[in-house]
Formats: C-alpha cells, sequence, structure tokens
C-alpha cells in the first residue's frame, strides 16, 4: 500500500476495473492498459487530463467534492466505495497531525465491553464473537467456539480464512466468503491505510496468498451487509447455512458484535441446536451423535 499517495492509487486500481464499452467508449483498436486510459477517464469526468495526472501522481492532494464526484461517475463507481475514495484525500491532510512523537498512529486500545461479553454468553443458541475492523477475535461466546476452532481470541479471520487449508474445507463459499471479506476489511478499516496492524495483516497476506494479493488490488469497498448466508461444514454434526448479522458496539473504536442465526424451522436450526446442546456434553457426545446420524441415513 502507498499511504503516501492512497488517492492516487485507488484511481489506477478502479480505472483498469472499468471495461471502455460499458462507458460509452469504443474499444476499438489495440489498447495497451488494461480498462479506461487516464484521459478517458479525465474526458468522462469533464477535467483536464494534466490534471488528473497530477491527482493520480499525487501531485494535487486536494481535489474539490466535485471533482471527486466527476471521477466517480466516470468510474462508475457505487455509492459506499465513492464515500471511500472521497475519504482518502481528507485522511491524509489530517494524518500527519494525528501521529506520536515517533511518527507512529497513537495506539487504541480494544476491550470488549463486560456487557457485551455477558449478552453473548447468554446467547445459547446463537454462534456469537466480538471482533475489530481487522477480523482480529477478541472474544466468543461457547456455541461459536463449537462451531469452528478459528472462532477464538487472538485468531485473525481473514487470515485463516487465506492460509488455513482446514478452514477453507469448512467453507462452501469459500470464493464468495474470501471476495466478501477482503472488501469488507476496506470499508471497515476506511481511509486509515497506514494503520499498523492493517499494513502488518496486507502484508502477510500478499506475501502468501496469491488470492488476496490479487483482490486487494481491485479495491473494492463492500460494508457488511445483514443476513448474508455463510455456507458451513462442521465435522461433526455436518451442512450449515447460517445468516451473519454484524452490529456496531457503541462507545468502541470500530467493534463489532457478529452473530449467526440459522432459518426458523430449517435443517440447519436443528443442527445447530444439536450442536449447542452436545457441545455442552463434550466432544465425545458430538462425535456419538454423529455417528448415530450416520446409521439411520444408512
Amino acid at each position: 500500500m502507498d499511504a503516501s499517495n492512497a488517492l492516487g492509487e485507488f484511481l489506477r486500481a478502479r480505472r483498469r476495473l472499468v471495461r471502455p464499452e460499458d462507458v460509452g467508449i469504443g474499444a476499438g483498436g489495440t489498447r495497451r492498459v488494461e480498462g479506461l486510459r487516464r484521459e478517458e477517464v479525465a474526458m468522462l469526468a469533464g477535467i483536464s487530463t494534466d490534471y488528473y495526472l497530477r491527482l493520480e501522481q499525487g501531485r494535487d492532494r486536494n481535489p474539490s467534492p466535485q471533482v471527486l464526484s466527476a471521477i466517480a461517475r466516470a468510474l462508475t463507481l457505487d455509492q459506499d466505495t465513492a464515500d471511500y475514495m472521497a475519504a482518502l484525500p481528507r485522511a491524509q491532510a489530517t494524518r500527519a497531525s494525528a501521529r506520536t512523537p515517533s511518527g507512529r498512529p497513537a495506539p487504541r486500545r480494544e476491550e470488549v465491553p463486560r456487557s457485551i461479553r455477558e449478552l453473548m454468553d447468554g446467547w445459547t443458541g446463537n454462534p456469537a464473537w466480538v471482533q475489530n475492523r481487522y477480523f482480529d477475535v477478541l472474544a466468543v461466546n461457547a456455541l461459536a467456539a463449537a462451531l469452528s476452532p478459528g472462532h477464538a481470541p487472538g485468531v485473525n479471520l481473514l487470515r485463516a480464512a487465506f492460509l488455513d487449508p482446514a478452514e477453507r474445507e469448512r467453507r462452501g463459499d469459500w470464493e464468495l466468503m474470501t471476495r466478501r471479506g477482503v472488501a469488507t476489511l476496506r470499508a471497515l478499516a476506511g481511509p486509515d491505510v497506514d494503520a499498523p496492524r492493517l499494513t502488518e495483516l496486507v502484508g502477510e497476506l500478499s506475501l502468501r496468498s496469491d488470492r488476496f494479493r490479487e483482490l486487494w488490488a481491485r479495491h473494492d469497498v463492500t460494508p457488511h451487509l445483514g443476513g448474508q448466508v455463510a455456507r458451513l461444514t462442521h465435522p461433526q454434526v455436518g451442512d450449515l447455512d447460517l445468516r451473519s448479522d454484524k452490529l456496531a458496539i457503541g462507545g468502541s473504536d470500530g467493534l463489532v458484535l457478529v452473530v449467526l442465526h440459522a432459518e426458523p424451522g430449517s435443517r440447519s436450526a436443528e443442527l445447530l441446536r444439536m450442536l449447542g446442546n452436545l457441545s455442552a456434553s463434550g466432544p465425545s457426545a458430538v462425535r456419538g451423535e454423529r455417528g448415530r446420524r450416520a446409521a439411520e441415513e444408512r
């Protein structure tokens, strides 16, 4: 990530994703670049090519809201992504004043409120955990821990998704889940692109995962949408389709409470209840029930 020119990096990435024919530009002849040329973005936005070039190169860091809106339309950005783009130059302008004397952003304390822990522990039928904006897990309830070993304090969910083969096997929607996860990371992290934790996580995953590197380079921005279905395979109880919701924790610095639930009356709801009941009795009871169900199905 180029924190010194976050807007320019974003613009370069996003114009490569726009097909000329989708914005009314003929694709005739040989094109040396993916997506749109700089002069084409400038033309569509109604600004000079030289000015757009200065924005990409970071030589002009104070575009007006009107210019940013025009560029957003030229690049066919949705509102969430356009808002993210507009925040980049503002964050860059204020970043210096927010730093400590050492030159690094001041660390932020992350603490899960006691009331949230009590609330989660009271949900015996819903897996739930608290994570920060970088997908680091801070607290889990018993059913979340039974659902996946990745649901544990200290685990980074994105790191597990991209680097742990077992986690990939557990997710029937791995391709979709990873794409959404990376876009949500950008949305949650916001324009603070040189935050130490973000830099550390993106650096590691970019080196170790081709898929992450490809997805991160797209600069997609998608806030988590309530009710998305997660498809998981549990080694003892089988396949579950669970809806996922993220609830912002008031008074915290970007902490969210993630809650999973099954459609009432569904097979997944039955399996989730079974997992909750058996996990309280220990792993051997879960294995025994799995064997009994397998025998019945035969």
